[in-house]
């Protein structure tokens, strides 16, 4: 029996690493590539052919050639040692306890050699309702478990199989109460589940009837973790080295039928939504592109967004659809629609914009309510920083446009701990970018209230954005200070508003007694001359409004139109450049 070591000497890391990593010269004993273990754009990963040894200088992942394939395959030390030993041709013996697995896939071998057995009579017949041919049944290995409580129980007695082994593969179930033991899959169609390298792991039954549990999995085991699982990722992983695209769709029967008309790249959770586990997982098995293809209903959407929420789209290119007439693939390709798979392949939505979709057409974006609500729904994704994560770039990007908000306020929200808390209605109207005329009309306020007499400095000719300030700017007419206005509107919503706005007017800081009448002349200045300046930018704001407006206008415009649109932006131009001087003048 040959060891570690002897299984390390026949094997060179840079022909193992290779087969994952493409590889370049880049010194004396050493290789290097783009890293497979995370998304980078420059290579950080190197290989040191003399000491057998990979590093990564991004991520940081290093080790020798079995920790290398135990990375990327997603193996035990146990299993990489197999398979390298046999890429050597090296015989080693397992080691006290790593027989456990091999154990658990031998019994899954024997379970299903007794279900194929047993195809026949109607669980047959269902299969040939579903459209699958002979071929397929066989390909996927597809049997049935009889009615029965101890059916498999008894053959394993025959066979030398132990209840013990049987009950850790999941096969078997206990009563805790009596002891009674009983065959756990009774009466149902079974679909044996192979793990990613194709090996026996467990089985997933489905039964004939109306009877529940419709499905129902082998459970958790030292070999079963369906958090790590995709049913069919044994045959669809083939493609992924040359960019194929894998679809992730709800059912054993949906993979099944795709994979019998061409669809090859179709896999399956085992009832959980995508898992960090399954990211981790097809990423190192090289996947680049992932298409979720789950039914139109709610439980569908509920699906899709779980699984975008854990893919994240930083690893991956992501994409969301479904099959035009609403069916599930299966049951649509067993109607012929061939033609509305592949349609649904080729469109649907990327991640960011499947999310965004979704969580507007939930909450929508008439109220600051529905505002919010996206905005939390989007959040998740949103506030992944990392600059090579373009599509949590892109949603942002997308929600500042939908929802109309500044993307330095998107960020500073995002950036901040008590983000949940602070977005208010005020805080999400200050977000806004339609805000930039109301906030130099708060600030106009705010001036007035320092002194009422700088009203006369208006030109009158203003309509006022905010309610709120339109509403001030009129009592400001028959008032005579400020404590006037506050009257006016004690107990009014505006009322928080204008002492808001009175407090950082006159904020004087510490300022003693002795200078207090100087601040006072300063402020008072300062006021008049701010009232002239958010003048000169509000009517600035309008002329350059209207120059935007025109602009468009241009394009679509005959041509005998389009010179005389083009005539009036320079006039406008000009008064923008006048107004600009003028401000300057009396600065």
């Amino acid at each position: 029996m040959g060891t570690k070591e002897d299984v390390r000497s026949r094997l060179n890391i840079a022909e193992v690493v290779g087969e994952y990593v493409q590889l370049t010269p880049a010194g004396k004993g050493r290789l290097k590539g783009l890293c497979p273990f995370h998304k980078e754009k420059s290579p950080s990963f190197q290989v040191d052919t003399e000491q057998g040894y990979f590093y990564c200088f991004g991520c940081k992942a290093g080790g020798d050639v079995f920790s290398f394939v135990q990375r990327t395959e997603n193996l035990s030390f146990a299993d990489a040692l197999r398979k390298l030993a046999e890429k050597a041709g090296v015989q080693v013996e397992a080691k006290y306890g790593e027989r456990s697995n091999r154990d658990l896939y031998d019994v899954n071998a024997f379970a299903l050699e007794y279900f194929r057995e047993h195809l026949s009579g109607p669980a047959l017949e269902y299969l040939k309702r579903r459209g699958l041919t002979d071929e397929t049944i066989a390909a996927f290995e597809l049997g049935f478990a009889p009615e029965g409580w101890d059916g498999l129980l008894r053959r394993a007695r025959t066979r030398g199989v132990t209840e013990r082994q049987l009950l850790e593969a999941g096969l078997l179930i206990e009563n805790p109460e009596n002891g009674r033991i009983y065959d756990r899959f009774r009466g149902r169609v079974m679909f044996p589940i192979r793990d990613h390298l194709g090996r026996l792991v467990g089985f997933g039954g489905r039964v004939l009837d109306d009877s529940k549990p419709k499905y129902l999995n082998t459970p958790e085991t030292e070999a079963f973790r369906k958090g790590e699982l995709l049913y069919g990722l044994d045959r669809a992983r083939t493609g992924l080295k040359d960019g194929a695209e894998l679809v992730v769709v709800e059912g054993y029967m949906d993979v099944i039928t795709m994979h019998q008309h061409g669809f090859t790249g179709a896999v399956a959770s085992l009832g959980t939504a995508l898992t960090a586990e399954h990211a981790t997982l097809l990423e190192r098995l090289g996947a680049q592109k992932l298409t979720m293809m789950f039914d139109r209903d709610e439980a569908g959407l509920k699906a899709t967004l779980s699984g975008l929420d854990q893919v994240l789209g930083a690893k991956f290119r992501v994409r969301a659809t479904s099959v035009p007439s609403g069916k599930d693939p299966a049951d649509a390709l067993l109607a012929g629609d061939d033609a509305g798979i592949r349609e649904a392949l080729r469109g649907g939505l990327d991640e960011v914009h499947y999310r965004v979709q979704a969580a507007v057409e939930a909450h929508g974006l008439d109220t600051s309510e529905g505002k919010r609500r996206v905005l939390m729904q989007l959040l998740p994704r949103m506030q992944n920083l990392d600059p090579l994560d373009e599509g949590a770039e892109q949603m942002r990007a997308i929600a500042c446009e939908q929802l109309g908000i500044k993307p330095d306020a998107l960020m500073e929200w995002i950036g901040s701990k008590a983000k949940r808390r602070q977005l208010t209605d005020t805080h999400l109207a200050g977000m806004s970018t339609a805000r930039g005329e109301e906030d130099r009309e708060m600030a106009l306020l705010r001036q007035l209230l320092v002194d009422p007499s700088l009203k006369a400095k208006l030109d009158g000719s203003m309509s006022w954005r905010n309610e709120a300030v339109r509403k001030v700017m009129l009592a400001l007419q028959g008032a005579g200070d400020s404590t006037d206005i506050l009257d006016l509107f004690r107990g009014q919503p505006e009322e928080q508003l204008l002492i808001r706005l009175m407090f950082e007017g006159r904020d004087s800081g510490t300022i003693s007694r002795e200078h207090a009448s100087a601040y006072e002349q300063k402020r008072a200045a300062y006021a008049s001359t701010a009232v002239d300046d958010i003048q000169v930018s509000m009517s600035i704001d309008a002329l350059r409004a209207e120059v935007d407006f025109l602009r468009g206008q241009v394009t679509a415009a005959p041509p005998a139109e389009q010179l005389g649109l083009l005539k009036q932006i320079q006039e406008l131009q000009r008064a923008i450049e006048a107004e600009k001087r003028a401000r300057r003048a009396g600065a």
